[in-house]
C-alpha cells in the first residue's frame, strides 16, 4: 500500500453524551491535537480527529441530573452496543476507513473507550487499535485484557505513536517501541519505560492542523481551541490525584517565548481568550510574573484564565495576572476541614485557602473553586465544614466532585486496603458525578448519598444564580447593545446556557 494512503483516526470517546445527547465536550481534545500535529509533522500519514463527545447544542450540565436520571441513561448507553451513539461512532469509523485507530481514555470514560474499540473491530478486524492516556498509563495490563485492544501506550504518546505507525507501515516488531504493552504469541509483553520528552518546545502546536484534521471543524466555536499547556507535570502530591503517575512530579516547562508564539497563532485563528490547561499553572512566582509581562508585550488585550495553586496566590501575582488580562482563576479549596486537607496533602489550611480566595475576588477576577467530598476519612461534620466554606467564599462558580479512587493510584490502593474496593470493582460505575460513589469509612452509603444530594442541590443553585447574574451584568449588557436587540436575546441565552 502506498504511504499516502495510510490513515490514522484519533478518537475521543463519548462520555457526557452518554448522560444526555445535548451534553458535550465542546473543545478540541488537547491530547489528540498534540498527537495529530506530531504525526502530521513527522510522517506522511493522513490524520483525522473525531471527538465523539461533541454536540453543537452544548447544553450546560446539571449535577443533580447527572447523578440522577442522567446516570441511568449513561449506564443504559454503555450496555446497549446498538444505541444511536455507537452507530454514529461505527459509521464515522467506516467512513474514514483507517489503518490505525488511536483512542484516548481516562478512567471515567474507559468503558466507553472499550465500546469504541469494539466498533472498530466490527468495521474491520484488521484495523490496529491503540489506546493511550491517563487510564492506560496507570492500568495498562487491565486494558490489555480486552481483545479489541491491540496496543497500549503508557506515558506521553507523541513519539511512541510515530514509532508505532512506522512499525505498522514497515511490518516490523513492536518490541522496538518503548512505552508499549502488546501481545506476542498470545502473551502480554512490555517494551519498557519511555523517557519523558525533555524539550517541549519541539512539539508542534495542537491547533495548527485542526482545520484539516478535526471532523466537523466548522461546527466548533472558536473557544473550543482556547486551551493550551505551558507545562507538563505537577510538583504537588495530593492524595487523590493521578497526575504524578502520568507526568511525574518533575515539572517540564515550555519556554515563555514558545507559549506566546502559540497564543499569537491562536489569536490569528480568531481565538480571543485562552485557558492554561496545566495541572497547576505557573509553578513558581517568577515564571508567572515573566509570562504576564510577555502577554502584555506580545498579546495586548488578551483575555485568559488558569488553575492556580492557592500557595502561589499573593497580591503581587494576582495584580500582574489582572493587568495582563486574566479574567478567571480556578483554585482547589477541596475541603473546609483542616484535618481532611492534611490527609489530602493539600499543604494549606482552610484559613489560608479562604484568604487566598479573597485576594482573587478583591482583584476583580472571577473565582471558580473546586470542592470534593467523600474521602475515606470523611464524616458528616467534615462535610458540613465544606458546605460552610462554600458559603463563606462565595465563589462565582462551584466545581463539585465526589472522591473517586482511580486504578493505579495511591488512593485506589488505600481504599482497597481499607475494604472500600472489592475484587469485582467496575470502573465504569465510578466518576466524580456518580451516585454509586461512596468510599467513606465513617458514613454508610445511603446516608452519604443524602449528604451528597444536599451538596449537589447547593452547587446547582449557586451556579444557576451566578449564571443568571452574568447574563445581566453591565459587561454582558454592553456587549449585547453592540449586537443589537436580537444580539441581546442571543447573548443572554448563551450565557444562561453556559456557552
Amino acid at each position: 500500500m502506498n504511504l499516502e494512503q495510510k490513515k490514522l483516526l484519533l478518537i475521543e470517546p463519548p462520555f457526557y453524551r452518554l448522560f444526555k445527547e445535548s451534553y458535550s465536550l465542546s473543545r478540541y481534545p488537547l491530547s489528540l491535537g498534540y498527537l495529530a500535529a506530531a504525526v502530521r509533522q513527522e510522517t506522511g500519514w493522513k490524520v483525522k480527529v473525531y471527538n465523539a463527545d461533541f454536540n453543537r447544542e452544548n447544553e450546560q450540565s446539571s449535577v443533580t441530573y447527572m447523578v440522577g436520571e442522567g446516570f441511568k441513561k449513561y449506564l443504559g448507553n454503555l450496555e446497549d452496543i446498538n444505541a444511536p451513539i455507537w452507530k454514529e461512532v461505527e459509521e464515522t469509523i467506516r467512513a474514514e476507513s483507517p489503518d490505525v485507530v488511536g483512542i484516548t481514555m481516562k478512567s471515567q470514560n474507559s468503558a466507553s473507550a472499550v465500546n469504541v474499540a469494539r466498533m472498530v473491530k466490527r468495521v474491520d478486524e484488521s484495523i490496529t487499535v491503540v489506546v493511550g492516556g491517563p487510564h492506560p498509563t496507570m492500568a495498562g495490563p487491565d486494558m490489555m485484557k480486552n481483545p479489541e485492544v491491540d496496543l497500549c501506550v503508557r506515558g506521553e504518546g507523541e513519539e511512541t505513536l510515530i514509532e508505532i505507525l512506522k512499525v505498522v507501515e514497515e511490518g516490523g516488531a513492536f518490541d522496538s517501541v518503548a512505552g508499549l504493552l502488546y501481545r506476542k504469541e498470545g502473551k502480554l509483553c512490555d517494551s519498557g519505560v519511555r523517557s519523558y520528552i525533555k524539550d517541549l518546545d519541539k512539539l508542534p502546536f495542537p491547533h495548527i492542523y485542526a482545520k484539516s484534521a478535526l471532523i466537523g471543524f466548522d461546527d466548533y466555536p472558536k473557544d473550543a481551541f482556547k486551551n493550551i499547556f505551558a507545562t507538563r507535570g505537577c510538583p504537588y502530591n495530593c492524595f487523590f490525584c493521578g497526575s504524578k503517575n502520568i507526568w511525574s512530579r518533575n515539572v517540564r516547562m515550555r519556554s515563555i517565548s514558545n507559549v506566546l508564539d502559540e497564543i499569537v497563532s491562536l489569536r490569528e485563528m480568531g481565538v480571543s481568550a485562552i485557558h492554561f490547561d496545566d495541572d497547576t499553572f505557573g509553578i513558581k512566582k517568577s515564571a508567572i510574573i515573566e509570562l504576564c509581562s510577555e502577554i502584555i508585550r506580545r498579546a495586548p488585550g488578551l483575555k485568559w484564565s488558569c488553575e492556580l495553586h492557592l500557595k502561589l496566590v499573593d497580591d503581587e501575582i494576582v495584580r500582574a495576572m489582572k493587568e495582563s488580562g486574566c479574567t478567571t482563576v480556578q483554585v482547589g479549596v477541596e475541603s473546609g476541614n483542616n484535618e481532611i486537607l492534611k490527609k489530602m496533602r493539600k499543604n494549606i489550611t482552610i484559613e489560608e485557602a479562604e484568604a487566598a480566595c479573597e485576594i482573587v475576588k478583591k482583584a476583580g477576577i472571577r473565582l471558580e473553586t473546586f470542592y470534593m467530598i467523600g474521602l475515606p476519612w470523611e464524616t458528616e461534620e467534615t462535610i458540613a465544614d465544606t458546605i460552610a466554606s462554600m458559603n463563606r467564599v462565595h465563589s462565582d462558580y462551584l466545581i463539585y466532585s465526589i472522591f473517586t479512587p482511580y486504578p493505579g493510584t495511591e488512593a485506589f490502593e488505600v481504599c482497597k486496603d481499607g475494604g472500600l474496593i472489592g475484587e469485582n470493582y467496575n470502573v465504569s460505575l465510578y466518576n466524580h458525578k456518580s451516585p454509586e460513589n461512596c468510599f467513606c469509612l465513617n458514613i454508610e452509603k445511603a446516608r452519604f448519598r443524602e449528604l451528597a444530594s444536599e451538596m449537589e442541590r447547593i452547587v446547582d443553585k449557586v451556579n444557576n444564580a451566578n449564571r443568571r447574574k452574568r447574563a445581566f451584568s453591565p459587561r454582558a449588557i454592553t456587549k449585547a447593545k453592540e449586537l443589537g436587540v436580537g444580539g441581546t436575546v442571543k447573548l443572554g441565552l448563551k450565557i444562561l446556557l453556559g456557552k
